[in-house]
């Protein structure tokens, strides 16, 4: 499964800047109120863009940004975590966390599943990320108003 991951490379920033204007509504993330661009992230690309896992590092942290897998349900996900787990030992990170919205179910059990474990809610988060994103909905995955940022963390 590994060897079908393959790292983002410059090349690649026009189809990353496609595919989140594809996937997210727009070529830009915005986590804790901050705007990431896409030329602003390292990654990993699974098959012919079927998965694919955008993070940055900062000092001895790295953040998930973003995690897509196009056909769920075949390993995809897991093995870019895997491989997002390997780069940050690698890189001589202690922690690697990410943010998720109240409303995605299936993201908080997936990432539980694998080992993250629930830090923090910031309350209101979204509602603030909204005024940089507008298109951000106000009602999101089963109908659930999507107002606050779930963080999640594995120590490494």
């Amino acid at each position: 499964m590994t060897s079908d991951i393959r790292r983002l490379t410059e090349d690649d920033l026009p189809r990353l800047r496609e595919f989140w204007t594809e996937n997210w509504g727009a070529d830009f993330m915005v986590l804790h109120g901050e705007s990431i661009r896409f030329d602003q992230v390292e990654g990993f690309i699974f098959g012919d863009w079927d998965g694919l896992l955008t993070f940055q590092i900062r000092g001895d942290e790295c953040e998930i940004v973003s995690l897509d897998s196009l056909k769920e349900g075949q390993g995809i996900g897991t093995a870019l975590i895997e491989s997002v787990v390997e780069e940050a030992k690698s890189r001589k990170c202690c922690r690697l966390f990410l943010v998720t919205t109240n409303d995605n179910l299936h993201a908080l059990g997936f990432y539980q599943r694998r080992g993250f474990e629930l830090v923090a809610i910031h309350r209101g988060a979204v509602n603030k990320s909204r005024k940089i994103k507008p298109s951000i909905p106000l009602i999101g995955e089963n109908g659930i108003p999507l107002r606050d940022e779930i963080e999640l963390e594995m120590m490494i």
